[in-house]
């Protein structure tokens, strides 16, 4: 299997990724078209030199290993990917060869935590239209996406992802309930400036607090995203 997994920065997307990095039937990617969107785009992120360096420039070549067929090769790959990192130059026609799950998190929650690390936060940078456009599109092609709302793994990590286990027809593992402190092999060249907190955890850290207060651009960027984030959480599992 070849899972692509959607979400915007600050979602809890490391820490699933990591569960799933923790089973024995898995191999993990993380984020692939990250150097062809900083090349795309021109934005200045940190470790933006790193960043190019590390990775495939060709998107064809991306797409091919994201693609390639795996039933020889024991493992199945699970792909961390951003939904902003989807240019539209990048071709779409390999998502019929993939499942798709798609991770929401508070809109409120993204924008406090990705501030934080990166100022005059942008609808760009969030990417919640760019995840309802990829949602859409994806329905349009019959693939039946499976929507997982981060704030349900942190409140019953086992139910959840047993649910959604279920889902891609896969037996769950205890194992995704844990991983080794310190981070993963996998792990992008980035991970020394974002990957912080996921670095010192071994598990899902519970249940979030009540909302933070933004204020400003930030408040009014929430507010902005708050549709389009109700609009896939209604199909969460």
């Amino acid at each position: 299997m070849n899972l692509a997994v959607w979400s915007g920065p600050r979602n809890i997307s490391t820490a699933l990724m990591y569960s799933f990095g923790n089973r024995d039937d898995f191999e993990i990617i993380d984020e692939p078209f990250y150097a062809n969107y900083l090349i795309e785009t021109g934005l200045d992120h940190p470790m933006r030199k790193e960043i190019i360096l590390s990775q495939p420039e060709n998107v064809t070549t991306v797409i091919n290993n994201l693609t390639k067929d795996r039933s020889n090769m024991g493992k199945n790959l699970y792909q961390k990917h951003m939904t902003h990192h989807m240019v539209n130059s990048v071709p779409r026609d390999w998502f019929n060869q993939v499942k798709h799950v798609f991770l929401l998190r508070h809109p409120v929650r993204v924008i406090s935590s990705f501030s934080k690390k990166y100022k005059n936060v942008s609808e760009d940078d969030i990417g919640f239209k760019k995840q309802v456009e990829l949602f859409s599109e994806i329905l349009k092609r019959g693939l039946n996406p499976i929507v997982v709302n981060s704030e349900d793994i942190r409140k019953e990590p086992e139910e959840t992802l047993t649910k959604l286990c279920e889902r891609l027809n896969l037996r769950f593992q205890k194992s995704m309930l844990s991983w080794p402190m310190g981070g993963n092999k996998q792990d992008g060249v980035w991970a020394s400036h974002w990957y912080e907190s996921a670095h010192k955890s071994t598990g899902f850290s519970g249940p979030e607090d009540i909302l933070p207060n933004l204020e400003g651009d930030n408040a009014m960027l929430a507010e902005a995203s708050l549709p389009l984030y109700r609009s896939l959480l209604k199909f969460a599992i």
